[in-house]
């Protein structure tokens, strides 16, 4: 589907718009001056450690342990991630150094 100039920058100027107002919106409702709702506090307190573990069983919903490998890379993956996240504390590391070990695993020792 090929579109038109003005198709494709109707397109562009939409998506700019939901982003921009995805991304400013929070600080029009909640001004640095006063403090957010309890309600938004809790959210953004308990949120992220739940989309975190969603993220995991997510990842782990197809690992068979009954077949070869038996989940053996996710599981070498998942030390790597806790221990370098206990090291340096930095969840950007930890989850790229488990992502490079596990990428490793199953193209060379487990392929």
């Amino acid at each position: 589907m090929l579109l038109t100039p003005l198709q494709t920058f109707v397109m562009i100027l939409a998506v700019a718009l939901g982003s921009g107002l995805t991304r400013f919106t929070p600080f029009f409702l909640f001004p640095q001056k006063k403090d957010p709702p309890k309600l938004i506090t809790y959210l953004g307190q308990t949120l992220p450690p739940a989309m975190m573990g969603l993220l995991v069983v997510f990842c782990l919903k197809d690992v068979s342990i009954l077949s070869a490998p038996h989940g053996i890379p996710e599981l070498i993956s998942i030390l790597v991630i806790a221990a370098v996240h206990l090291w340096k504390g930095n969840v950007l590391l930890s989850i790229g150094s488990g992502t490079v070990v596990y990428m490793v695993l199953v193209q060379s020792v487990f392929a």
